[in-house]
């Protein structure tokens, strides 16, 4: 430190001690108290806030709610039963008629049970006080404890008083959908806020519907996501413990989801930004763990007419959320660089197709063999091609070992002959893969949309209960790494169809790489299936069975008409064919000998 800049420190060093000495502390203001008021029981919206009779409690005590008791109003529909708290005015649950949790007894939850609601709204006070509306009090307007909406639209309202205003929470809940409307009115929203906005958040995730030893399987499905202008965006917490997200300009959803369920958030004004928040405690291996979410909507400063939004509370099926532009992907379809062909399929393939042959099956096992059959029958064209090639390199397999030992010390010229060889029989040797290659993308496709088909949850077939879960046949007394400690029935199969349909297609000329390879890919195949979705395993199973079959009958059809041996021996014009060439030039060098 240079002379300067100690002479610098001290001087200001003086002058502050200087003004503290010579400078009283100001007197500290009166405190302002802002105050929550609420509304008396009968509440109406022209004339609440000309009302004498007020009850205040101090912003943001939840001890002001304790004075009274809470209240939960249950409202009935055909789909669901929600439950509302006028503590907050908030979901305190919302439990799905037609869809049980993986022990199929308990209704399945959408709302976190263990939270303080999953709806709030938050702001800032004039006086710089943050408020949430969980912490709040309302009064209900109709008073009901329960609430029939099976036949009929019926709407829930709760109303507050902030300040020198009013907060008003209207839910409609509607027969037949799982949409709720709620509509958020600030009456005089400058009396008892910022001019900055507010925002509307959903708390905590959808809770685990599956069953909590495959738990690590779902807790990559789980995550938070928002829609900025075009784009889809969210967060997951499958490697990270802690995961936060900010997405600003036009947003129009907000939503969290598990595995099979999802509430998306949206709103009819375009949101100024989206904050996504979540963490996960514990261990992605352990069955307690657990995930919490915040999904946030700043809708900016409010005015007198009351802001919309739509709630959606269900399963994630694209006939249910399609209506809601760009909902459909918080749908996991795999890594990025598979998804611009696993989800158009999905949309466009796989989801008629299941609901079309849903429609006429009642068993989704029987739906998915028909499925896997019609699968072939569309492949047929490319399957044919892919065989034929196989079957002429199966018959230039001697030629081949012929030119290998010919020409062992040269192959520059093995090469070279193996390209004539190709040439002169027409047989392209990519032949047999490309159309194989072409398959991949509905194979890939097929793979993602499978393992979180909501169709299929809880649907059985043969032993397996619910083809959306592994199917155990036999339980063992220990773990094995990265297989499990059950085995998987259809697993089993598929992996003995594998062996099968690798021996089918293998030639005299393999060698034991080859063979091993047949015993060992299998192997891996079965370790990987053995806790993956049963459906998953009996397509698998379904394809190699079948593809095994169609094998066999091309494999007679090129015997019975053997076009590809005509094709080895090619005649063009003023040429002699290449077997007396090739005899000429033998008997030429022996006649020299």
């Amino acid at each position: 430190m240079d002379r300067n800049t100690i002479i610098a420190v001290i001087l200001i060093t003086g002058i502050m001690a200087v003004w503290m000495i010579m400078m009283p502390p100001p007197q500290a203001p009166e405190p302002v108290v802002e105050e929550v008021q609420v509304a008396s029981d009968s509440l109406d919206s022209t004339n609440a806030a000309d009302s004498p009779e007020q009850v205040s409690a101090p912003v943001q005590l939840p001890e002001a709610a304790q004075v009274h008791a809470t209240r939960e109003i249950v409202v009935d529909t055909d789909l669901y039963t929600a439950r509302l708290s006028d503590l907050g005015a908030t979901l305190t649950g919302f439990e799905l008629k037609e869809f049980l949790q993986f022990d199929q007894v308990r209704q399945v939850q959408m709302v976190d049970s263990t939270g303080r609601g999953a709806v709030g709204v938050e702001f800032q006070s004039p006086g710089s006080r943050n408020i949430y509306t969980r912490d709040l009090l309302f009064v209900q307007r109709d008073s009901m404890d329960v609430v029939d909406a099976t036949t009929a639209p019926a709407t829930v309202v709760f109303e507050a008083g902030i300040g020198n205003g009013r907060l008003q929470f209207a839910y409609t809940f509607k027969p037949g959908d799982y949409e709720v409307e709620l509509e958020v009115t600030h009456i005089n929203p400058a009396g008892f806020q910022t001019s900055e906005g507010y925002e509307l958040v959903w708390y905590g995730g959808i809770p685990f519907s599956e069953d909590a030893n495959n738990r690590k399987e779902e807790i990559t499905k789980v995550g938070a996501y928002a829609r900025s202008g075009n784009d889809v965006e969210g967060i997951t917490l499958q490697g990270d413990e802690w995961a936060e997200r900010v997405l600003r300009g036009n947003v129009s959803w907000v939503g969290v989801k598990n595995k099979y369920f999802g509430a998306v958030i949206v709103t009819d004004r375009p949101a100024l930004e989206a904050v996504l928040e979540g963490e996960r405690i514990g261990d992605t291996e352990d069955p307690a763990v657990a995930v919490n979410f915040e999904a946030a909507l700043f809708m900016g400063p409010p005015d007198d007419t009351p802001d919309t939004f739509r709630l959606y509370l269900g399963p994630l099926e694209y006939g249910k959320i399609k209506r809601y532009e760009g909902a459909y992907g918080i749908v996991d379809y795999g890594w990025d660089a598979f998804e611009w062909m696993t989800r158009p399929l999905a949309v466009a393939v796989f989801i008629p197709a299941f609901s079309f042959l849903s429609s006429l099956i009642p068993n989704y096992g029987l739906v998915i063999i028909l499925f896997c059959l019609l699968i072939k029958v569309v492949l047929l064209p490319l399957t044919l091609s892919s065989y034929k090639s196989m079957a002429k390199m199966r018959e230039l397999q001697p030629k081949m070992q012929e030119i290998k030992e010919k020409y062992a010390d040269n192959p520059e010229k093995q090469q070279q002959a193996t390209i004539k060889m190709y040439r002169e029989s027409g047989t392209n040797p990519l032949g047999a893969c490309l159309p194989m290659l072409l398959q991949y993308p509905i194979i890939i496709a097929l793979w993602q949309f499978l393992q979180q088909s909501i169709e299929i949850r809880q649907e059985g077939f043969l032993w397996a209960a619910d083809l959306s879960a592994p199917d155990a046949i036999l339980n063992l007394p220990f773990t094995i790494p990265f297989y499990g400690d059950f085995v998987a029935g259809f697993t089993v199969l598929m992996g003995l169809s594998m062996i099968v349909q690798m021996r089918l297609q293998a030639t005299p000329a393999s060698g034991p790489q080859a063979k091993i390879f047949m015993y060992v890919m299998p192997g891996v195949i079965f370790v990987i299936f053995n806790r993956l979705p049963s459906g998953l395993s009996l397509y698998y199973f379904c394809y190699n069975v079948f593809s095994a079959v169609q094998q066999q009958f091309i494999n007679k059809s090129v015997k019975k008409n053997p076009d590809s041996r005509k094709s080895v021996v090619k005649k063009s014009a003023g040429r002699k064919p290449v077997s007396k060439i090739a005899t000429g030039k033998r008997r030429g060098k022996k006649g020299r000998r």
